[in-house]
């Protein structure tokens, strides 16, 4: 029998180098090519805006952050609520724009994602198997959303198959899909070698309460004017 993998290199600056460059490309994206961000306004895209920023956020790097210290499924507060917050956003969007909701395979993942989080009361064992088979169902989910956006926008010839935008999204899903495996073959190595990896870094509750703390701050966006920047080119 294989014994679990050791690894040798800082796996887990990496985890944070690709986390933060996750959160500030999927920020750009909004920010800089999609108008911005807002949970109520008159411009219905700045509400679905809220959608991938808290769902980057939460179910990729906050809960990243809670398997690797071990955590199971519904003990990351903040991912339950960015998750929710995300969601709500999505479903409001679709809402007032007459779009029908679940109909994706995007959407069906995100319901999978979702439903499996939900399960409790599993032996640690298990509940570490769910929670790695949640983070890969978030890496998908994210990774179709993506996909799903882009699509439209180019179908709706509101950006080029080449166009910067376009570059930053596609960059953006490879980018989710390297943290997600660096973040699985973290959870999946020795405890001991991960604790000794973990020394010296800030407690997970105190690195969950920046998560919220940016996500408030970044949700503020809408409170100034940020302008429409074409990506057509």
């Amino acid at each position: 029998m294989a014994s679990p993998p050791v690894v040798r290199f800082p796996i887990v600056f990496l985890i944070r180098l690709f986390g933060a460059a996750a959160a500030a490309m999927v920020i750009a994206w909004v920010v800089r090519f999609r108008g911005g961000m807002a949970l109520f306004s008159d411009n219905k895209d700045l509400i679905f805006n809220v959608h991938p920023v808290l769902m980057v956020i939460g179910f990729i790097l906050v809960y990243g952050e809670e398997l690797q210290e071990g955590g199971a499924p519904l003990c990351s507060v903040p991912c339950a609520l960015l998750g929710v917050v995300g969601v709500w956003a999505a479903i409001k969007f679709h809402n007032e724009k007459g779009i029908d909701n679940f109909y994706s395979l995007h959407s069906w993942l995100g319901l999978a994602s979702l439903i499996s989080f939900s399960i409790q009361g599993l032996p640690p064992s298990m509940a570490c198997v769910l929670g790695v088979y949640i983070y890969a169902l978030g890496i998908a989910t994210a990774v179709t959303g993506i996909l799903e956006k882009a699509t439209f926008l180019q179908s709706n010839r509101e950006i080029s198959r080449y166009s910067s935008e376009a570059f930053l999204v596609n960059l953006l899903g490879i980018l989710l899909v390297v943290l997600g495996g660096f973040v699985v073959l973290a959870v999946i190595t020795p405890r001991l070698a991960r604790a000794a990896r973990h020394s010296g870094t800030v407690p997970t509750r105190h690195r969950q309460l920046h998560f919220l703390l940016f996500a408030g701050i970044i949700l503020m966006v809408d409170q100034f004017p940020i302008p429409m920047i074409s990506s057509s080119t």
